[in-house]
């Protein structure tokens, strides 16, 4: 049996002042996750982090700061048949985030009660404990 073809991503995790987490969907698809996406070649993971916040967000924050709370592995939401090879971050954002690029909605989440929203495996599996950890 093969492995699944391996997409290497970076995501950050985002709390607001209430413990709630941070959550997008991308533009053609069903699935909320964490802002962040696809590390390019010879890119640090924490580079691309900002580099993908800034994106989709429109706010940044303190690459210094940033908190890598690990390495995971996850069945990818929007791409059938593959895995996500993700570092994930906690981080502060420096301003209000708005959705921009290709991110159609965001929404905040109480990680102890997501409620019916449908979320990526990676942040159903993974980073609402992280979250709940954090709370």
């Amino acid at each position: 049996m093969s492995l699944p073809p391996v997409i290497r991503i970076v995501a950050a995790v985002v709390l607001d002042e209430r413990d709630r987490l941070l959550v997008v969907r991308k533009r053609g698809t069903t699935a909320f996750m964490q802002p962040g996406g696809k590390i390019e070649p010879g890119e640090a993971p924490i580079d691309a982090l900002a580099r993908e916040v800034r994106e989709e967000l429109g706010v940044g924050f303190e690459v210094s700061a940033a908190d890598e709370l690990g390495h995971f592995t996850a069945p990818a939401a929007n791409e059938p048949g593959h895995a996500v090879d993700a570092w994930l971050y906690l981080v502060d954002l420096d301003g209000e985030p708005r959705p921009q690029a290709e991110i159609a909605e965001m929404t905040w989440i109480d990680p102890h009660a997501p409620g019916d929203i449908e979320l990526a495996p990676l942040t159903r599996d993974t980073v609402l404990n992280l979250a709940r950890d954090r709370a």
